[in-house]
């Protein structure tokens, strides 16, 4: 045999191997994937209890796993756009636990499911109203302790303008992937980041209007297509080759499924915000012009005297570094700190890359200013 020959018959003997393993991995997860129940994949496990409610919102304590290092809570305020529970995914990838096992008293707002009774909440209704009032419960909870608010992409926007309107009851504001700047733009970013960006902002407003008249609120199905089509290639292959990829292992197979669970969970958002988020912020950049009301109030980011740890995600499609980032010489405070990490939007919280590092962060940055 010749040495040709041999290689020959080595590459296909490589080739045999590398079938035979895929095939019994996908043996293996396909046998997996039918006996897997859904205790299996539950998300936001994390013990909690309910201490107020207003119609669809409900605010949340969740219960202390350590001794009590800092001593004012945090108020997590997230987005309208998807599920809160993202922040509590499992044990090991918990923004929460690593809070509470860092000794910090934490709160949750739960925005609920609107339904088409909902559809003429505006922004002013969760801000002015929801969001005031859950902070005003978290302060007579702790005892008077005014909250240092937590927000998360849109529900960061929210809880900007609440520190602009209402400076005075809080502590700290701390900002997470959240737009600021709805028409800042970097020239190095990648191809694909900031896509929704130029969408919204060619969408006429008849168009939007048209949407809104036929839904009453956006559907989460259509708000979860729109997000999947700004990563089509990604979005195609994760349930093929990255299935693949993890077919043999049992825990990656959950993590995943997971995962899909919290992507496929995603609320109505109300109509009336949503034309205010895509008309007013997209497509007309007011809040960082100081020209977007709220309750017949102008929203001045010069108002906004407490300090500020804004966080942004260096890989983000969704909002785009450049949307939050250089925004302190609008704020009204001298304390102004900027983070920078290394992930995707909601990889801040999920990414291995990240696991731990978000919490301390914020929790170095809190105890500091106590």
């Amino acid at each position: 045999m010749t040495e040709q020959n041999a290689a020959v018959r080595g590459d296909l003997v490589d080739a045999v191997r590398a079938t035979s393993e895929l095939g019994r991995k996908i043996m293996h997860g396909a046998d997996f994937l039918t006996k897997v129940r859904d205790e299996e994949v539950a998300i936001a496990t994390t013990e909690k209890d309910e201490i107020w409610r207003s119609d669809k919102v409900v605010l949340y304590r969740y219960r202390p796993r350590a001794e009590r290092k800092l001593k004012q809570p945090v108020l997590i305020v997230f987005s309208l756009v998807g599920s809160y529970r993202i922040i509590d995914l499992q044990e090991d990838r918990s923004f929460v636990r690593s809070l509470l096992n860092s000794g910090v008293s934490v709160y949750v707002i739960d925005w609920g499911y609107p339904t088409r009774a909902d559809r003429f909440l505006s922004m002013d209704d969760y801000i002015n109203d929801y969001l005031f009032d859950a902070a005003t419960a978290v302060n007579r909870a702790e005892g008077g302790e005014r909250p240092n608010m937590l927000g998360v992409c849109e529900g960061g926007t929210f809880s900007l303008c609440y520190a602009a309107l209402h400076p005075q009851s809080l502590r700290n504001l701390i900002l997470v992937v959240t737009p600021i700047d709805f028409h800042a733009a970097d020239a190095t970013a990648r191809p694909g980041h900031g896509f929704i960006n130029i969408w919204t902002r060619n969408i006429t407003a008849e168009d939007v209007d048209r949407l809104l008249a036929a839904h009453g609120n956006l559907p989460g199905e259509l708000l979860g297509s729109v997000f999947a089509s700004m990563t089509p290639m990604r979005t195609l292959l994760k349930y093929n080759l990255d299935l693949l990829e993890i077919a043999g292992d049992r825990e990656k197979l959950l993590n995943f499924l997971r995962m899909e669970k919290w992507l496929a969970d995603r609320p109505p958002h109300p109509g009336e915000v949503a034309r205010q988020w895509i008309k007013d912020l997209y497509q007309k950049n007011k809040l960082i012009k100081d020209e977007f009301m709220l309750g017949g109030e102008r929203v001045k980011l010069s108002a906004v005297s407490v300090p500020v740890l804004n966080i942004f995600a260096n890989d983000d499609h969704i909002v785009p570094p450049a949307m939050s980032r250089h925004v302190g010489g609008h704020l009204g405070t001298k304390d102004y700190t900027e983070l920078a990490l290394p992930a995707g939007h909601m990889g801040v919280f999920v990414s291995g890359k990240t696991q731990g590092m978000l919490a301390q962060q914020i929790v170095r940055w809190l105890a500091e200013r106590e």
